[in-house]
């Protein structure tokens, strides 16, 4: 089967964009002003192949749905404007019908339920102006109780087909979870898929912990407790919720923990005698390296996708601002020369930006620049914002906002690198410092 070009996504740039068709081309973005007209898109409910499948068959489709919806590139086109439905699967698609309400892309799809509670969900992607499918048709099988991870991954795949980039759906985020008034908040870490569904608490709210951060694998979570009272690095393991704490000085302050691309190094802040340096180590806790060496304070590390660079904050300007080194320390490069102070730098999964917090004329921002300190960003504006993370794919950050006033309710949102598309993620609660976890195997 012919595949059809992909939408060229070009959303890097501060120009925007508005979605364009030929009657016989493909589908495609073209670069103009003002903003991206997110691309009209028929998701029909899937089809239920037998009565058990009926409920899981709606409900997939309308978390694909909601997925592209999400991302602010796609609309979903209401049901009520349909001409035709979709009632076989392997019926041929009447392209004249969906031509007709202006729908670009079409997603069909059919669920089958065995006795023993096994589902396999197959599903089509077409082209509507083209006349054409984008691609083969796939299918994926599981439980029922797996149907929304598999509705995250069959839109992961729609996505990928229209826009040409990898999606970011089928991904968790870890999160320290608050609740309590401002002074006496509560904290455990609490890990959910991306949209806030199947949330799950790793740890109770005996002790303060903050800062957690996904392993490459998604398996472990490295974060800061203040179980002893002081600052300590515990690494966790998502699945049996066991954790333990990183084996380094006894006698040291630990915190601001990231794993490296490897999975088995570690960077980190350690802070005694009055000095805060970065440090790299295992997670085991052996080979203690010590990788900066200045009076100033310097935290908040985190390796570049190929591991071979390091990203942190420092003071040894004078100003809270960022750097890069080698992944083994050596001198680093101020990267950061705007107005205002830096911090929580990380590293985009592509390799070719970085994100940050800024303060600057008593307003926090998160922005993101290029790896050696240009085309700085800023995409946000707020009372606080900060503790940007990085979608698997790149393309999106997610962060913490802290609300004006006593209450000083802490929310987490997501923004696009354009700054457009800023939404408020659903958590039950008040929420904060979330990572972004790869996608899920």
């Amino acid at each position: 089967m012919r595949l059809i070009k992909s939408v060229t996504l070009a959303l890097v740039c501060l120009c925007a964009a508005q979605i364009a068709t030929a009657q016989n081309g493909p589908l495609r973005i073209e670069i103009t002003e003002g903003v991206i007209e997110p691309l009209p898109v028929a998701v029909p409910d899937f089809i239920a192949e037998n009565p058990a499948a009926q409920d899981v068959a709606v409900n997939i489709a309308r978390v694909i749905a909601s997925d592209l919806s999400g991302t602010g590139l796609f609309r979903e086109i209401p049901h009520d404007a349909f001409i035709s439905q979709i009632t076989s699967f392997s019926s041929p698609v009447q392209y004249s019908d969906w031509k007709a309400i202006n729908a670009q892309a079409l997603v069909s799809g059919a669920v089958s339920v065995a006795s023993d509670g096994r589902m396999t969900v197959k599903f089509r992607v077409f082209d509507v102006f083209s006349d054409t499918p984008l691609g083969d048709g796939l299918q994926f099988g599981g439980t029922t109780g797996s149907w929304r991870r598999i509705a995250h991954k069959v839109a992961d795949v729609v996505y990928s087909r229209i826009t040409g980039e990898g999606g970011y759906f089928d991904s968790r985020v870890v999160f320290v979870s608050e609740s309590g008034p401002k002074n006496k908040r509560l904290k455990r870490l609490a890990v959910m898929d991306y949209d806030g569904a199947n949330l799950q608490y790793l740890t109770d709210a005996s002790a303060i912990v903050l800062a957690p951060r996904f392993s490459p694998a998604g398996d472990r979570v490295l974060y800061t407790s203040y179980e002893t009272g002081f600052p300590r690095v515990n690494i966790l393991n998502v699945g049996t919720v066991k954790r333990r704490a990183l084996d380094v000085q006894a006698e040291a302050l630990t915190f601001a923990p990231r794993f490296g691309p490897d999975g088995n190094t570690v960077v980190l802040s350690l802070s005694q005698g009055g000095n805060t340096d970065i440090y790299k180590t295992t997670v085991n806790g052996g080979d203690l390296q010590r990788l900066t060496s200045t009076p100033a304070i310097e935290t908040a590390p985190g390796f570049s996708p190929d591991g071979k660079r390091i990203v942190f904050e420092s003071d040894r300007s004078g100003t809270q601002q960022l750097y890069v080194m080698g992944a083994n320390g050596g001198e680093a490069t101020r990267i950061s020369f705007g107005k205002g102070r830096y911090g929580t730098p990380v590293w985009s999964p592509r390799g070719d930006l970085i994100a940050f917090t800024k303060q600057a004329n008593g307003r926090f921002h998160i922005g993101v620049m290029r790896t050696d300190g240009s085309e700085e960003r800023l995409l946000t504006a707020s009372f606080l914002d900060e503790g940007p993370t990085w979608s698997p794919n790149g393309r999106v950050i997610m962060f913490t906002r802290e609300s004006k006033g006593a209450a000083g309710a802490r929310a987490l949102y997501s923004v696009d690198i354009t700054g457009r598309n800023l939404r408020r993620v659903s958590t039950e609660g008040a929420a904060s410092d979330p990572a972004w976890s790869p996608l899920l195997k």
